[in-house]
């Protein structure tokens, strides 16, 4: 498994405070099957004249120091669009995952779909790939809307926890997987015990194992190799055993 968005960089924002802390997640990945991790700390259209903060560079150089030799760190950011994206975005190192052509970015959480797709349309014309973190986040997630997202030129990531609530994020993240619209999976580790195998095992005991690969291994692997990727097929979640999935993986409500 590939995790592409995490806040593991230590003490750089919301997520993990301290390398101790980083490090014992990252055992905890390499022990569920994670192979990379793409640490995407937050940051803004508006911090981008600025570049990233030092601060980044010595967090990374202190974790990569200590990290499991199993788990391959690459960097990037979750980039907010907070604002119209300028073409000096592409004068900034670091801030793409693994230095691809693919960025993941996030909006706030009231924000219409029309501006959700003209922001992705922005970044586009930059030569960039848009990866929509955590979609079903936002109540303009709805498959209408995500089929005109990803017609822009973007790509859907869900959370993988997220699978596995009954609420209304939960059955936004399910409806996307439902109409074949989500790309790839990611857990968004802020430094706690969210883990992708959680997901990836709850699907594959619903019959979804080309779903769970594809989502978790082979379309982030293609994103680091900065090459194509493959359209996940369609997959329902039935309620009734997603209630009992949860029962057996101790999933718990958001």
């Amino acid at each position: 498994m590939i995790d592409l968005h995490c806040h593991l960089l230590p003490g750089v924002d919301d997520g993990s405070r301290s390398v101790e802390q980083s490090i014992q997640v990252l055992a905890a990945m390499e022990l569920s099957g994670v192979t990379a991790v793409c640490l995407t700390p937050h940051f803004s259209v508006a911090e981008i004249p600025q570049g990233l903060p030092p601060s980044h560079g010595t967090a990374f150089a202190a974790l990569a120091a200590q990290a499991p030799a199993a788990v391959t760190l690459h960097r990037g950011v979750e980039l907010m669009l907070d604002r119209p994206v300028r073409p000096d975005l592409l004068d900034h190192p670091g801030l793409t995952l693994g230095g691809t052509r693919f960025i993941l970015v996030e909006f706030t959480r009231m924000v219409a779909a029309t501006s959700i797709a003209n922001a992705l349309r922005q970044v586009v014309q930059l030569g960039l790939v848009p990866v929509l973190a955590h979609p079903e986040r936002y109540a303009a997630c709805r498959p209408q809307s995500v089929r005109q997202w990803k017609a822009a030129g973007a790509l859907m990531q869900v959370d993988a926890i997220t699978l596995l609530s009954s609420r209304g994020r939960g059955a936004r993240a399910r409806d996307l997987l439902r109409h074949g619209l989500a790309d790839i999976m990611a857990a968004d580790n802020h430094g706690d015990d969210r883990l992708m195998k959680t997901a990836c095992l709850y699907l594959s005991e619903l019959g979804g194992d080309v779903q769970a690969d594809l989502l978790a291994h082979r379309n982030p692997t293609a994103i680091l190799a900065d090459g194509d990727l493959e359209p996940v097929p369609p997959f329902e979640i039935k309620t009734t055993l997603l209630d009992r999935m949860k029962q057996l993986l101790g999933g718990e409500e958001e």
